[in-house]
């Protein structure tokens, strides 16, 4: 098995605006002005959501022909339930979401089964969702 390793740096810009960059590509991250922010970007959450809808969109787009899907036009939305009392320092609240709801929007000459078939498959090869679901090992280094 040949193991990549994938580097991405994130940055802070001042106040809550950060700067993340990976292979020299560039994305802001901020939070709405009610949490502190500026409102010029997304938040990390919505960040996750859309890293992970943006993921289940690549399978498709590589295997959909492959696996005979005459796909006409696809989206995906990715919904995140957070408990709003989660920063507010209430015990025994989740931090993270606790449900994460994908609706995919499918327009493609295929049979209603071949469409689920296609996003069972979708669903079983996202990186990003496996990561998610089956989480990895976390190591933390702290260095000067």
């Amino acid at each position: 098995m040949v193991k990549q390793l994938l580097k991405a740096e994130v940055e802070s810009l001042g106040g809550l605006q950060l700067k993340c960059s990976a292979r020299g590509f560039e994305f802001m991250i901020d939070e709405p002005i009610s949490s502190g922010g500026t409102n010029e970007a997304m938040n990390p959450l919505e960040a996750l959501l859309c890293s992970l809808g943006a993921c289940k969109m690549m399978v498709a787009r590589f295997f959909y022909q492959s696996k005979h899907i005459d796909l006409k036009k696809m989206r995906v939305e990715v919904l995140g339930e957070i408990d709003s009392d989660r920063l507010k320092g209430k015990p025994n609240v989740k931090v993270g979401f606790s449900k994460i709801i994908t609706n995919y929007y499918i327009e493609a000459a295929n049979s209603p089964e071949e469409i689920q078939s296609f996003v069972t498959f979708i669903e079983k090869t996202c990186p990003v969702k496996d990561t998610i679901v089956n989480s990895p090992e976390m190591e933390l280094h702290i260095n000067p």
